[in-house]
């Protein structure tokens, strides 16, 4: 909503100041269509040439998600702490051999099935029964899955910035695109130098809206959506810490309750649950 609303707000103030001073807004309406068809078709052209597949429909699927609302909320999280819990518990409770079905088996598992939301997310479900599957089979210690999920972030993190990095570059390359259409639109006019001077007045006016398009595109509409992708993208990381903190305090010989309290320290003010908020969450669950 907010991607929307500023977009709105941004447009206006341009259009309506241009359009308050006198601008003739006919001139620019009568040149977007072809101004923006050469500016718009060179940049996806080279976005194409630049990147890999996956990297193009990531970037298109980070582009869709802006427009969307943080699926990290606090009561995510709390789902996630509270099913670190349960399985944790289970392993204290019962030994790690207990929860041997659940890891192999996370679909058809009685804890994972209490959290769908979770649940629904494979990468999420991957990374916990991977780390636990190693605490099971015991034959690495708590410094070496340390060092394996701190491998493991740092590829997701770099996999995920790809997109962002894309657009960046998109961004970046639209002001060039602009200048190239402007300079096409002069050459045009060059072409018509025998024109009424009313006529090429409005040709190089037309030219001049491909700088402007250019620009706008840049740092009015994709550069802002990269930003935004790669707050999203910061978010996605602190979801695979704090399962990476609780698990590893749990190795280190934790209680559940308190290694799923080392996880909600390293979760984002906005969205970090409260010590009771939290416990009272786990008591439903049961």
């Amino acid at each position: 909503m907010f991607v929307i609303i500023g977009f709105i707000v941004s447009m206006l103030c341009i259009f309506g100041v241009y359009i308050f001073h006198g601008g003739n807004i006919a001139v620019v309406l009568k040149a977007l269509p072809f101004e923006m068809t050469t500016i718009l078709g060179a940049a996806i052209g080279a976005f194409l040439i630049n990147n890999q597949m996956k990297v193009i429909k990531a970037s298109v699927k980070g582009l869709a998600g802006c427009f969307k609302g943080s699926r990290y909320t606090k009561a995510r999280y709390m789902e996630l702490m509270a099913l670190q819990f349960d399985i944790l518990q289970k392993a204290r409770k019962e030994g790690l051999m207990a929860i041997e079905q659940d890891v192999e088996n996370p679909h058809d598992s009685a804890v994972f099935k209490k959290y769908p939301t979770i649940a629904a997310d494979h990468h999420v479900v991957e990374f916990i029964t991977d780390y636990l599957r190693m605490m099971v089979s015991g034959n690495l210690n708590a410094h070496e899955i340390e060092s394996l999920m701190d491998s493991e972030i740092e590829t997701h993190h770099q996999e995920a910035h790809a997109p962002v990095a894309a657009i960046g570059r998109l961004a970046g390359g639209l002001p060039a695109f602009g200048i190239v259409a402007a300079v096409l639109g002069v050459v045009n006019t060059m072409g018509s130098v025998g024109q009424p001077p009313a006529v090429l007045g409005g040709m190089i006016a037309s030219a001049l809206v491909g700088t402007f398009l250019g620009i706008l595109l840049a740092y009015g509409v994709f550069e802002p959506l990269g930003g935004l992708m790669d707050q999203k993208v910061e978010e996605s990381s602190k979801e695979f810490q704090c399962i990476k903190t609780t698990l590893l305090a749990s190795m280190q010989g934790y209680a559940p309750a308190t290694a799923i309290e080392f996880g909600r320290k390293v979760l984002l003010s906005d969205v970090r649950p409260t010590f009771n908020e939290l416990e009272a969450h786990v008591k439903g669950k049961k």
